[in-house]
């Protein structure tokens, strides 16, 4: 509003100071020319300069009405009166030395005069000086009406913004106040909440917009929290318990060294479940934060699947597998180092720890239009139909209680899952029971 009414204020005086100077030009024209219109009148005999036409200027002034009079007057040198036009009357226009053909205001009988005064020349000598003035008073009432006129307006505009603002920021600070007001309302139980976004897509929307995704984050990060911190309770207890029952047992009573260590070597692989769980938990939590300077280090696909084969050497021994990796030399299989070694590294594990023994493992790498696909079969135990819809979710493991010696927490897929969505890489698993297991991993080729 400040702003505002020191533009409008500049604005009003430039209109008022360009119309008042517009209006005394106007008038002081008109008064040169009637100067220079008498001066063609004026008679210069030795010392007395007067008009030549007297007579019939009072004449003519006797049968017209003249709306707004011209009064003339004529000076010798030395400033002293020679002759007047009739409607001076006993009145004389005042003489200013120091403006010499220049307009000035002034008073004849109180009331405002404009006044100019032009040299008489003679033969390159000034003889004397005619005086022509004119009323300024409806000029004058002009612009004082204009005047008052602007400083009414000015006001009145300047309320009337005040109110209309005022009117239209209140309105347009609601979908702030809406935000203000849901922020109030969201507390650690009911992060659920969302502030609505406005119709109008302005700078309101995206802030509730932005807002909103910021929320979403949050919850999604508490989510995740309560999430591992359930998962790791859960899946720590059964340890923990199996661990202090152990102890208890050693304490009761003394042992043989052999029931020692037998038990103590039952303790130790129970910490290295829980370790191997906590470090997978822990893996799971890095994946969610999506680590974009992860997908940057690229390497060929087939190295990664070499690299994992060799971690599982001493397994694929120990089962006498049979291991088929098919790829063409020639073609390109850049994928992003880090994200694709967990992914390969679970599902190698699962398929070499749930196939049957002197099995078959293939792996196949190629490329196909925009995609690089990594196609896993194993001939293993195979996965139930209707357990293939939760075979990402935590913990969990397909006809568990019918495989109590194959070792693992239901963490892999898990990983495998969150692995492959950070670098927009497709999943797709096909099982039959007791037959094996098929996985196709697509990658979006030129990352």
């Amino acid at each position: 509003m400040i702003a505002t009414a020191f533009i409008m204020a500049v604005s009003f005086a430039a209109i008022f100071f360009i119309v008042q100077q517009t209006v005394i030009n106007n008038l002081d024209q008109d008064l040169s020319y009637e100067a220079n219109k008498h001066t063609g009148e004026v008679r210069i005999s030795n010392d007395s300069i007067v008009f030549t036409n007297k007579a019939e200027w009072e004449e003519r002034e006797h049968h017209e009405v003249q709306v707004n009079p011209v009064f003339i007057q004529l000076i010798d040198r030395n400033g002293r009166l020679m002759d007047k036009s009739p409607n001076l009357k006993s009145n004389n226009l005042d003489f200013n030395p120091s403006n010499l053909n220049g307009h000035f205001d002034t008073f004849i009988e109180n009331r405002s005069i404009r006044q100019v005064q032009v040299p008489l020349i003679e033969q390159g000598i000034t003889e004397g000086y005619i005086l022509a003035a004119m009323s300024s008073e409806s000029a004058k009432s002009v612009i004082l009406k204009l005047r008052n006129t602007l400083v009414i307006a000015y006001l009145a505009v300047l309320i009337g913004l005040y109110f209309i603002s005022r009117f239209i920021a209140g309105r347009s600070i609601l979908p702030v106040q809406n935000v203000t007001k849901t922020i109030q309302e969201i507390g650690s139980k009911n992060l659920t909440k969302r502030v609505d976004l406005p119709l109008i897509r302005d700078e309101i929307y995206e802030l509730s917009y932005g807002f909103n995704e910021l929320l979403d984050r949050i919850e999604n990060a508490l989510e995740r929290e309560k999430q591992f911190t359930s998962d790791a309770s859960h899946e720590l207890r059964t340890p923990l318990t199996a661990l202090r029952g152990t102890l208890e047992i050693l304490i009761r009573k003394t042992r043989t060294p052999e029931e020692y260590e037998e038990k103590i070597q039952f303790g130790l692989t129970e910490i290295d479940r829980m370790t191997i769980t906590l470090e997978q938990l822990l893996l799971l939590a890095r994946l969610d934060s999506k680590d974009e300077s992860k997908k940057v280090e690229l390497i060929e696909l087939p190295a990664i699947v070499n690299e994992s084969l060799a971690h599982f050497k001493r397994e694929i021994q120990e089962k006498e597998l049979q291991v088929s990796l098919n790829y063409n030399d020639k073609d390109e299989f850049l994928v992003p180092n880090y994200y694709t070694y967990l992914i390969l590294e679970n599902i190698l594990s699962n398929a070499i720890k749930y196939s049957k023994i002197n099995g078959k493992l293939t792996i196949a790498c190629l490329v196909s239009k925009d995609r690089i696909v990594c196609t896993v079969k194993d001939e293993g135990i195979g996965i139930k139909q209707e357990d293939l819809q939760h075979i990402y979710d935590n913990f969990f493991r397909s006809d568990a209680l019918n495989h109590k010696q194959i070792k693992g927490n239901g963490l892999g897929l898990s990983i495998v899952k969150k692995a492959a969505d950070a670098i927009n890489a497709q999943l797709k698993i096909n099982s039959e029971l007791s037959k094996g297991t098929e996985v196709h991993i697509s990658f979006p080729l030129n990352q």
